[in-house]
């Protein structure tokens, strides 16, 4: 079952492109070559703009989705938006500077602007931008940093803090008592850590080069270790 285009409907600011269910499929690119030739003409004219990705749980890559706004561009079709239900195609598309909108744990049936919203607790926040002394980002689920948390400023989450950049400030995960949530950091040089109830101060000394780290809690301790080559949101 090849991807599927859908035409925009009056008001709708964007194009849809349907990835076939994960089992039983090959490669996504390869789904999507071949649709591309019944996409020539959808409801007897050309379709050309904007488009989202409905992704489902397909885990996409930064890598594959540069390649499919390679093969979608000569036809006039812009990704800039991806909504599925697998966070590590999330956490690759806000890389690479598209929408990000986190679908919910069950297959899509419907499309984006039909189907319920997810549950708060359940949600992924994926934020661009550094915050600044003063600044305060909130998630009721887990929260996803581009950028840096300078001295001065704060973020927390119901779930997982991920800092895509440098730690510097305060980190406050599973703020609602999840003991289980981490902090993740590609440099983890916070003033304050607290995980559920538990407050640490963060290290004194720099971080190893190129080594992102992760702060959990052990036997009642916020500890500090290399972080695992796959973060806590991948699927």
């Amino acid at each position: 079952m090849a991807a599927e285009l859908i035409k925009a409907t009056p008001g709708s600011p964007s194009h849809w492109l349907r990835l076939p269910p994960l089992e039983g499929s090959g490669g996504a690119l390869q789904e999507v070559r071949h649709g591309l030739e019944s996409w020539a003409l959808v409801a007897g004219e050309p379709v050309a703009g904007a488009l989202t990705l409905e992704s489902g749980a397909w885990p996409l890559h930064t890598g594959e989705l540069r390649e499919l706004i390679a093969l979608l561009e000569p036809r006039g079709l812009r990704l800039v938006a991806v909504r599925g239900h697998c966070r590590t195609t999330l956490v690759a598309a806000a890389a690479l500077g598209l929408e990000s909108v986190w679908a919910g744990e069950p297959p899509l049936e419907r499309l984006a602007g039909e189907a319920p919203l997810p549950n708060q607790s359940d949600a992924l926040l994926v934020h661009h931008g550094t915050l600044r002394s003063g600044d305060h980002l909130q998630s009721e689920g887990s929260v996803l940093l581009l950028g840096d948390v300078n001295p001065g400023a704060q973020i927390s989450a119901g779930g997982h803090v991920l800092v895509w950049g440098r730690l510097r400030g305060v980190a406050h995960a599973g703020r609602r008592g999840n003991g289980a949530a981490r902090i993740v950091a590609l440099q983890l040089m916070p003033l304050q850590l607290r995980i559920a109830t538990t407050v640490a101060r963060g290290p004194q000394d720099r971080p190893p080069q190129g080594l992102a780290e992760e702060a959990r809690l052990e036997a009642g301790e916020i500890r500090i270790e290399p972080a695992p080559a796959i973060w806590p949101l991948a699927r």
